[in-house]
């Protein structure tokens, strides 16, 4: 009996330990699939990041492209324009020697000495003599102007055809980059479908934009330690004082339809709340402080601006770039630096237009909108930042 029972209660216990190896070796696979997740889910986020930055180069050249198609084709329509004006003139001036033909045949080829041997009246003659002088002179002023026209004619047309011949590579340069930016486009359509199909569940989503969120401050936080204020306003007054000896003209609004919304503005950024422009004009999708669509359980640190994809971002102030990459959950992301412990962020470009170092003066292009990051929709992430503590954009930009 008593056999009988050390038996059983050792099956029993080996039962057990079957069960237990077979827990063991779940959670064994589970953290290996987990793992796995995680290796591809860095993998598919760190192509993700080569493809918006690879896909904001080739938006860049494409837009580069086509400023000089348009640069081009606006000096065709000026050489045709100087053409047709030299081919009138030309017109013109026959008209005109013809003119002066007749008379001349009118007078004879050899009324010149008939003039120099008619004594009846010197006076008369003297005049008739300075005519024919005048007359010759003029007929020869415009076969030397007629030639000239003809050869300036000869000289728009050889370079008429030479803008032609350009303007045709640069199409075929424009097109080449747009079939480059649609394969580039279709690769990241592919990236986010395999990101969310694959990789984030409702949860992951919610750790994943923690882990962007945390980054974005841990970087904000590491350009402020940077950020030396001597050495920015020395800069900043060796700019303005080599501004101010390159040109004397009054302060005016700047270029490019940006109109009053980009006035010179004066002053610390600190002394400019409630006068800041926006770097963008759009519906404010989602204001400082509301719930992200992702997780109610975070919200929005600045505001995001839905704008149409390509529109041009424009510098809320003077300032020097910071940083200017791309930052995992934000894309593209631009930081300018505005002394004092202020910054402004612009993310989920499209391309980025300036450079680290590069200084920029209040409504400067700066970027264009997009929707790197992996966001479906192109808008504008846009956030000001005072010693790294996030603070409301619209207490500072006007109403």
């Amino acid at each position: 009996m008593l056999t009988a029972l050390i038996q059983e209660s050792g099956a029993e216990i080996l039962g057990r330990n079957d069960e237990l190896n077979e827990v063991q070796s779940g959670i064994k696979a589970a953290d290996q699939n987990m793992q796995h997740l995680q290796l591809q889910k860095n993998t598919l986020n760190t192509q993700l990041g080569e493809v918006e930055k690879l896909y904001g180069k080739t938006v860049a050249l494409l837009r580069t492209l086509q400023s000089q198609v348009e640069q081009k084709r606006r000096d065709l329509s000026r050489i045709r324009q100087e053409v047709a004006k030299s081919q009138n003139q030309i017109a013109e001036q026959n008209k005109e020697l013809a003119g002066q033909m007749k008379a001349a045949y009118a007078m004879g080829q050899k009324e010149k000495l008939k003039l120099l041997l008619n004594q009846q009246d010197p006076a008369l003659s003297s005049r008739m003599l300075v005519y024919y002088d005048y007359l010759n002179k003029a007929r020869l002023a415009k076969l030397a102007g007629i030639s000239e026209s003809i050869k300036h004619l000869d000289r728009l047309s050889k370079q008429q055809q030479q803008e032609t011949e350009l303007l045709e590579k640069d199409l075929e340069k424009r097109k080449a980059e747009q079939t480059a930016v649609n394969n580039v486009r279709k690769r990241r359509t592919e990236l986010l479908a395999q990101l969310k199909r694959d990789v984030f569940s409702n949860e992951q989503q919610v750790i994943h934009l923690r882990e962007s969120e945390n980054k974005l401050k841990n970087l904000v936080s590491s350009l402020q330690r940077s950020t030396n204020d001597l050495t920015f306003e020395a800069e900043q007054s060796k700019r303005l004082h080599m501004n101010a000896e390159a040109s004397s003209e009054p302060d005016k609004d700047l270029p490019g339809g940006a109109g009053d919304d980009f006035t010179k503005l004066k002053g610390d950024f600190s002394a400019l709340r409630g006068q800041l422009p926006w770097p963008v004009k759009g519906r404010l999708a989602n204001k400082f402080g509301s719930a992200r669509a992702e997780s109610t359980e975070s919200i929005w640190d600045g505001v995001l601006i839905d704008a149409k994809e390509g529109t041009e971002i424009r510098a809320i102030t003077s300032g020097k770039v910071t940083f200017s990459d791309w930052l995992r959950g934000y894309g593209l992301l631009i930081i300018i630096d505005h002394g004092k412990g202020y910054m402004s962020l612009y993310a989920f470009n499209q391309s980025l237009y300036r450079q680290v170092g590069d200084w920029v003066d209040v409504g400067d292009v700066i970027a264009s909108v997009g929707q790197s990051g992996g966001r479906s929709h192109a808008g504008l992430y846009f956030g000001i930042r005072n010693n790294g503590r996030p603070i409301d954009p619209q207490e500072w930009c006007r109403k």
